[in-house]
């Protein structure tokens, strides 16, 4: 009878463990998301003078950007994704995910599309969402950090995706917020994919984050680090750097 119930009581722990990851994974891929609308919110209302503070501090938000990205890939994504993971075919998923965004990028490039900054947007935050979810699913330590360097990530990449969607003539000005907080949405749906299907292959999560990792790494060097630089101003670069220590400071924090 004393087995029994001890087996009950462990059953019951189990479950109880497995709703308190689903429930982080919801909360947090969620928070993470809503930085999209919020780096909307304070690109809608900015305004700086003289214009040429105006011009520089966009300059470092997008720089800014760039170091969390950049921080994301050293801190999480490229140790976490090598782990247990052959060097050619670590090597190959880093390859595939720069390849990939190349051949998109090169696809709005070609029809012009004005909602590349939010394409590319996604294309971080999905597939980051989706190996938080398998890391909570397999108890990883990371999972935490992965989601403060989403968010902070996508505090920029909205600022930046509702300047750029503003200018559209394809899209309503007064649909760009409500658009974005749809899309917070994606980051829960990414993570419970992930919790509940991408942790039951291991070395799937690796490649998942070594693909974003260079896809990340083309975006940075073909779009972000190039919409940084502006003459004669020092800020923006001073930005990335601030950018990478915020993601180094909530990697110490949590390790």
């Amino acid at each position: 009878m004393g087995e029994i119930r001890g087996y009950s009581d462990d059953l019951l722990l189990h479950k109880g463990e497995k709703l308190s990851g689903i429930l982080e994974v919801i909360v947090l891929t969620t928070l993470a998301g809503s930085t999209i609308p919020i780096g909307g919110f304070l690109a809608k209302i900015e305004r700086i003078h003289p214009r040429w503070l105006e011009e520089e501090f966009r300059h470092s938000i997008i720089a800014f950007g760039g170091g969390v990205l950049l921080a994301a890939v050293a801190l999480v994504l490229v140790p976490v994704g090598i782990t247990e993971m052959h060097p050619l075919t670590a090597a190959g998923a880093i390859l595939m995910g720069g390849i990939c965004f190349m051949f998109l990028d090169r696809m709005l490039e070609k029809h012009q599309n004005s909602a590349s900054q939010m394409i590319a947007m996604l294309l971080d935050f999905i597939p980051e969402s989706l190996a938080l979810g398998a890391t909570f699913a397999n108890g990883g330590s990371v999972g935490m950090l992965l989601a403060i360097l989403i968010g902070l990530q996508n505090l920029p990449e909205g600022f930046n995706a509702y300047r750029e969607l503003r200018t559209s003539e394809t899209m309503k000005r007064h649909l760009i917020l409500p658009g974005f907080c749809l899309l917070v949405l994606l980051g829960p749906l990414s993570g419970l994919i992930g919790y509940y299907l991408l942790s039951q292959v291991p070395q799937l999560v690796g490649m998942t984050m070594l693909f974003a990792a260079g896809g990340i790494l083309y975006l940075t060097f073909q779009d972000i680090a190039p919409q940084a630089k502006l003459a004669r101003r020092w800020a923006p670069a001073l930005g990335a750097v601030l950018g990478f220590v915020f993601g180094l400071i909530a990697q110490m924090v949590i390790a």
